[in-house]
């Protein structure tokens, strides 16, 4: 009854679609998957395969402390559309879409069972946003993958200015030192694997700091997954 007083329609346009929680053909074609050949490492695609263990030259220039960074689409317009209106929008049933296409582009990250955790917001911020963007999309793709979701494990106790139109070397000075574990969640995560749950991957300064946070804290090993992942070269950045 509700689909027909309310028909669905695209997440991006609006225009009627068969099934809720989707793109229109017209605005998922814009969609830009990252798929093999890519850089092990950072998860950056290549233009052409160059063996399984060749990392991408910033993964060699700047090696990150975690083990694997996987997104699902190239940060593009649409990418950065229904990123804005799940970030800024009071929009959070768009994580259920973004989840899904995460959960395929990190299927290499879920054997072992690790423990899915979203980067943290503020808690000022988060009251003003009213949801964690992050945590929505860690809870669906809890449900996806069947994994434990622990979202206090790692908190933001420094209220930080937002990343967007700062430097890379801004990015990184903005988030250190923001990021601590809590003690009583880690009795329980201590030793295990953490895959590390963001909407967009940029510069990966706010990854870093917190992978940097829950290895000091005393995780095994960190991964991190998004739904996007800024691509220089390749579109729009922010």
């Amino acid at each position: 009854m509700l689909d027909l007083m309310y028909p669905p329609v695209c997440l991006a346009c609006d225009a009627p679609v068969a099934t809720p929680d989707t793109l229109c053909p017209q605005c998922f074609a814009q969609l830009r998957p990252i798929t093999a050949p890519l850089c092990p490492r950072l998860g950056l695609p290549f233009e052409v395969w160059l063996g399984g263990d060749v990392l991408s030259a910033e993964a060699l220039a700047d090696p990150p402390p975690f083990g694997r960074a996987r997104a699902a689409v190239i940060y593009n317009e649409l990418a950065g559309t229904i990123v804005s209106r799940l970030k800024y929008g009071d929009r959070p049933e768009l994580a259920r879409f973004c989840a899904r296409l995460m959960a395929g582009a990190g299927h290499e990250l879920w054997a072992d069972e690790p423990l899915v955790v979203p980067v943290p917001l503020h808690p000022a911020r988060q009251r003003a946003r009213r949801y964690n963007q992050s945590g929505e999309l860690a809870a669906f793709l809890g449900r996806y993958t069947g994994l434990t979701v622990e979202p206090r494990l790692v908190r933001r106790i420094r209220k930080t200015r937002q990343q967007v139109g700062l430097s890379g070397d801004g990015r990184q000075r903005n988030v250190a030192g923001a990021f601590a574990v809590d003690p009583d969640v880690m009795m329980r995560a201590a030793g295990r694997r953490v895959v590390l749950v963001d909407d967009v991957y940029t510069t990966g300064a706010t990854t870093k700091a917190v992978t940097r946070a829950l290895l000091k804290g005393g995780v095994a090993s960190v991964d991190v997954v998004t739904f996007a992942r800024v691509v220089i070269g390749a579109d729009i950045p922010i």
